[in-house]
């Protein structure tokens, strides 16, 4: 069942670390953002964080799942639930992820599409490099669908 959470969100922070490893970046949206969890027979099994961007934009901020719940369909489930929540309340729905070869053919493969590049954003703002599926992030690719 996914449901949305309105207080006590920190609660969920290690489920969120998955999907953006710093606290810090979390600590940006996590109040002011909506979060969603997907709880089966007492797990946590994924959660997400969306925020209204204005002008009929809203932004996934976070989107992961637990590891013994990844590759089953999960993931695309949520971000499932997730467009057809926010339909009719926004035009599209964007995210930025890394130059990643398991995050981005994922979102293209749910629907999004590439939009632009913010160079050396995980440079700039991680207090560490990042790496994912053997490559470090550097660039922030931003993705958008339609609503």
């Amino acid at each position: 069942m996914i449901r949305q959470i309105f207080h006590n969100k920190k609660q969920f922070l290690e489920l969120l670390l998955l999907g953006d490893e710093q606290e810090s970046m979390i600590d940006r949206y996590l109040e002011w953002g909506d979060l969603f969890l997907w709880e089966k027979e007492g797990q946590n099994i994924a959660v997400a964080v969306v925020t209204d961007e204005g002008e009929g934009c809203c932004e996934l901020k976070n989107l992961a799942v637990a590891p013994s719940f990844q590759r089953k369909g999960y993931g695309r489930a949520m971000l499932d639930f997730l467009c057809a929540h926010y339909k009719g309340r926004f035009t599209y729905m964007q995210l930025g992820t890394g130059d990643s070869p398991l995050t981005l053919p994922f979102y293209e493969a749910c629907g999004f599409m590439k939009t632009h590049c913010i160079p050396n954003f995980f440079i700039d703002n991680y207090d560490h490099p990042i790496w994912e599926g053997g490559k470090q992030l550097v660039d922030m690719i931003y993705l958008r669908k339609e609503l």
